[in-house]
Parts: structure tokens; C-alpha cells; sequence
């Protein structure tokens, strides 16, 4: 990834690689899921409730890290296994766009087949990077080879196009037998897990494939070329969700909406707008080439063009923020209005308030943030500034151009500036033109 940032924690539509087959696994009915980190424990503050952590103490390969995972796993109620318990599915972190469905139907065949270990599979065009699936003449798997680094696979094997996605189920007894005995003889140097079915295979065990047979969700991420593929589909799957639920989204080529957004039925979101973080949209919205960041919008709300609503921004039913307008943690009441170029942050605007264009909250003194508190039925004239901590009360005014430094009674007209001087001949005397 030419990063310092572990691979698996790069962000993919609002969330880390890492948590997206955590999700899944979740998701699929996991008992328990455990994520294997190194010694610096990088991943832990991003894990959820529930999730546990193995540490893998030195980088030796997949099959350091599943030792790593078992050893966390034994001893404890509900390990897996054919011989009574669960199945042990090993996932990958760089493989994010595995769905629930499909680990449901990994355990599912693994369980019917009776299998020491099931593979998940797929066939690729161009598999190069991948370790190759070679079948024996009865179907089953005999091995996986390798190909990292030149001589870890044979000629012929490279032909092969099957290839090893990094996803397994086993049985805990074989898995849990096998791990002490991986060797690292390759040209990397590393314990293999797959390395596993091979010695399993050689105690007459079977070993199976179940392929996947939309190679979409097994494709992994190694560098920021593949994640960019992978974040596209990742985020036409999310389109297409909304869309079926009943969003209308004008053009998704144009559009950036992450994971976690929730969006009502019969909202609209017009082309090149972003939605972001966990933002929660509501019903018969419509969002116009806007940027939306963990912000909530109740029914009917309209936003854009050109609208940016930062974290904590709340929009009551039929509001608006319209065009060039930036709003920041702040309660936006129903039917209240702010049509244009303006920034309100650290405020409370009351309903079916307008804010004249280039209103401005003036919120932070250099030191802290203060709020602005704006009642129902208000109306500020144009470029009117409110230094908070300010009050401006229930159908009050403010004259265009004010700047309002003292708190506005209810119903009354707030005025802040100088009279206008008009100085006669003013342009004869700088000798224009």
C-alpha cells in the first residue's frame, strides 16, 4: 500500500477494510469472532463491542496467524469444530466485499460435505497474485500452491485459473492438530495455512472447494489500484441497496454515499453530491450536489446546491439549506429556512425562522465556542452577523447589515450599524476619470 497505515485499516466507504468481513461475520451468525493484530495492536481501538483480539507475535505468514487466532479461541466455550463444535472460518482482512450469504454457504457446504476442510474458491480471468486450487481425479482438493515469490509454483500450476481466496472452513480438531506441524520451506519464508490442507490430505482426510461463483466478493485488496476497484463495487452494492429500498439517486456514477447513511423512501439525491459517516436522511428529501457529513435530516428537508452540513447539523421536517450554505452543530427548526450563502454553526434557529442571505453566526472568540440561540418565526436581513452568545427572541427582526452583539427581545427589530453619510463630490476630489 506504500503506507504507514496497516493495509486492512484503509478506509473503504466509511469504514476500515478491516470491519466490513467483521461485519459479515457477524452478520453470517459467528459465535465469536476474533481478529488476529500484531505486537502494536493497531486494530484494537477500532474493533466492536464483543469482537476479541489474538496477537500474532512475529510476521510468519497466514498460518502464525490462524495459531495465533486458535490459541486465543481454545480452552473456551463454543470453540469450533466438526467433532461436536462449530465451524472455524478463517476470513481476511483484505478480502472486504465477502457477503453474510456467502459465509452461510461456505459453513453450510462444509457441514453437508463432512469434509476435514472446505475451501471457498473462484475462477479468475488473470489470476496472478493468487494461490493456485489443485484438484486431485476425484474432484477433491489436494493442495494449494502458493505464488508470491518465482519458484514457489511450477510452471503448469501457474496455468491453473482456480485460485485460493484466503477463505476456509475447518473442522477445530483437524485445524487444531495440523497448525504445530506448517513448515515455512518456501520461497518467502512463511507459515502457509494453506499448507494445512495438504497435511491433511495426507492423513486421508478429505478436503473440498465450494466456489464462489461471483468472483466480486472474493477479490482482494494489495495496493491502492485494487482498493479503488474494490470501492467501486463496494459502492454500487450500497447504491443499489438504497435504490431498491426506494431512494431515487439521479446519477450513482455521480454520487459518494457511505456504508452506514440511512436514507428514506421517496428522497431524492441529485448528481455530485457526498454523503458521508452515519448521516440519517428521512423520507421525500431532496439533496442537490451537496456535501453531508454524520448530520441528521428529518422528512421533507431539502439541502443544496452547493449545501455542506458538518457533524452535529440536525434539520427538522421541512427545513432548508440552500445554496452555499454551511451548517455545523446545530438544530435547524421545522420549517425554518436558510436560502443562501450563509454559515451557521453552534445554534438553535427556531421554527419557520428565515435567515436572510449571509447570515453568519459568529461562534468562536479566538478562545471558545459559544452558542447562538434563535427563536420561532424570526427574520434576519441580509449579511446580518450574530456574535454569540447571542438571543434573538420569537418574531424579532434584525435590519440588513447588522451585526448583533446584544440579545433581541420578541418581536422586536435589532439594528447594529452606522447611518449612511453620503460625502458630495467624493470622486471629483480623488480626480477620477
Amino acid at each position: 500500500m506504500r503506507s504507514r497505515t496497516p493495509k486492512v485499516l484503509h478506509e473503504l466507504c466509511g469504514i476500515p477494510m478491516l470491519l466490513w468481513p467483521v461485519r459479515a461475520a457477524r452478520e453470517a451468525g459467528a459465535q465469536r469472532v476474533i481478529v488476529v493484530d500484531s505486537p502494536e495492536r493497531a486494530l484494537e481501538p477500532l474493533l466492536p463491542e464483543g469482537v476479541e483480539l489474538a496477537v500474532q507475535p512475529t510476521p510468519n505468514g497466514t498460518g502464525g496467524a490462524v495459531s495465533a487466532a486458535m490459541g486465543a479461541l481454545d480452552g473456551a466455550a463454543g470453540a469450533a469444530g466438526g467433532d461436536g463444535e462449530g465451524a472455524v472460518v478463517v476470513l481476511s482482512g483484505d478480502v472486504p466485499l465477502l457477503s453474510a450469504g456467502a459465509i452461510a454457504e461456505l459453513v453450510a457446504a462444509h457441514a453437508a460435505s463432512g469434509a476435514a476442510a472446505t475451501m471457498a474458491s473462484t475462477v479468475l480471468e488473470d489470476p496472478s497474485g493468487y494461490g493456485r486450487v489443485v484438484r486431485a481425479a476425484d474432484g477433491t482438493v489436494e493442495r494449494v500452491v502458493e505464488t508470491k515469490r518465482p519458484g514457489d509454483a511450477s510452471e503448469a500450476e501457474l496455468q491453473i485459473h482456480e485460485v485460493n481466496t484466503g477463505i476456509f472452513a475447518f473442522s477445530a480438531g483437524a485445524l487444531r492438530g495440523a497448525l504445530p506441524r506448517l513448515t515455512a520451506d518456501n520461497a518467502q519464508g512463511e507459515l502457509y495455512l494453506p499448507q494445512v490442507l495438504t497435511l491433511l490430505r495426507e492423513e486421508g482426510q478429505r478436503i473440498e472447494a465450494s466456489i464462489v461463483q461471483d468472483e466480486r466478493l472474493v477479490l482482494g485488496v494489495n495496493d491502492r489500484v485494487a482498493l479503488a476497484r474494490v470501492r467501486k463495487l463496494a459502492q454500487a452494492a450500497i447504491h443499489e441497496r438504497h435504490m431498491l429500498a426506494g431512494v431515487s439517486i439521479v446519477d450513482p456514477d455521480a454520487t459518494v454515499i457511505e456504508v452506514d447513511v440511512e436514507i428514506g423512501q421517496d428522497t431524492v439525491i441529485e448528481p455530485f453530491t457526498t454523503i458521508r459517516g452515519s448521516t440519517r436522511i428521512g423520507r421525500e428529501c431532496t439533496i442537490r450536489h451537496s456535501y453531508l457529513v454524520d448530520c441528521v435530516l428529518e422528512d421533507g428537508v431539502s439541502v443544496g446546491p452547493f449545501g455542506y452540513l458538518r457533524p452535529g447539523a440536525v434539520l427538522r421536517r421541512g427545513s432548508k439549506a440552500g445554496t452555499f450554505v454551511e451548517i455545523k452543530n446545530s438544530d435547524i427548526g421545522e420549517g425554518a429556512k436558510i436560502p443562501h450563502l450563509s454559515y451557521i454553526g453552534d445554534a438553535t434557529v427556531g421554527e419557520r425562522t428565515n435567515l436572510g442571505a449571509a447570515t453568519i453566526t459568529a461562534n468562536y472568540d479566538g478562545h471558545a465556542k459559544h452558542r447562538t440561540s434563535v427563536g420561532a418565526d424570526v427574520r434576519t436581513g441580509v449579511d446580518t452577523t450574530l456574535v454569540a452568545p447571542v438571543e434573538v427572541g420569537d418574531g424579532a427582526y434584525t435590519g440588513a447589515g447588522s451585526v448583533i452583539t446584544e440579545d433581541v427581545p420578541p418581536g422586536a427589530l435589532g439594528m447594529a450599524r452606522e447611518r449612511q453619510r453620503n460625502i458630495e463630490g467624493y470622486a471629483e476630489r480623488r480626480g477620477d476619470p
